[in-house]
């Protein structure tokens, strides 16, 4: 019976994956890999020889027909990004929801995430967040963070370390920088690192230490209940 699996792969050490995802690997019709060289990678560790298929950002819509046609017809298929769960900040609500229109079953494995480490680790309150992902690099990212200024659940984002002292100055300049947040990199490798004090605190630490690798940027939430006060810092 066909279905499409998402399969969460390792955010860096390659032993956190599940047994249920190396099976499901294992025996599905084809592996769809954001890179089929790291996704390569990854299956030769675990002596997996399921052939892949190339699915990204930049061709998702144009191979979208051929892979619901392979499902249509009965075929098994897994979907997993270069780390973490598909679908989050990365390609996989296209196929998705094709799926579930066409009527075709899909199932997400649990497995392997960076926010919810960097969320827990940050000492910030987590019963309640918002996930925000990548901001807008330009258009919108002013409105977006106006609009968060507000926010009093703690806050979640991505960030590329080249970008990360400019967020950071960015973050100051709208939730003030005595608000705490905190900084992940590298989440379960070699060189894991978590950061956390004030944006002043943290803007000073990284403007001094420049940094490699996947970041998480984890912010409090504002105290202030009435959206007509101006922003209070954390």
């Amino acid at each position: 019976m066909s279905k499409l699996f998402l399969v969460p792969t390792p955010v860096g050490n390659l032993e956190d994956i599940t047994f249920r995802a190396i099976k499901v690997l294992k025996e599905v019709d084809y592996v769809l890999a954001e890179d089929t060289r790291n996704t390569g990678r990854l299956l030769q560790h675990y002596h997996i020889s399921t052939k892949m298929l190339s699915h990204h950002q930049h061709n998702e819509h144009k191979v979208l027909a051929s892979v619901l046609e392979k499902l249509e017809s009965g075929m098994r298929i897994a979907l997993v990004s270069d780390a973490g769960t598909p679908g989050i900040s990365d390609p996989g609500f296209l196929l998705v929801r094709a799926c579930i229109k066409k009527g075709i079953e899909v199932e997400c494995l649990p497995g392997a995430t960076s926010f919810v480490p960097a969320l827990v680790n940050s000492g910030l309150p987590s019963d309640r967040f918002c996930f925000e992902g990548f901001l807008p690099v330009k258009k919108g990212r002013k409105t977006r963070m106006e609009e968060l200024a507000y926010e009093k659940r703690t806050m979640v984002f991505f960030e590329s370390p080249h970008r990360l002292v400019k967020t950071l100055k960015f973050f100051g300049e709208f939730f003030g920088e005595d608000r705490q947040a905190s900084v992940s990199r590298e989440i379960s490798k070699l060189f894991e690192e978590n950061v956390r004090g004030s944006l002043r605190e943290l803007i000073h630490h990284f403007e001094q230490e420049p940094v490699k690798g996947e970041i998480t940027l984890v912010v409090a939430g504002s105290k202030y209940q009435d959206r007509g006060n101006p922003v209070n810092p954390v």
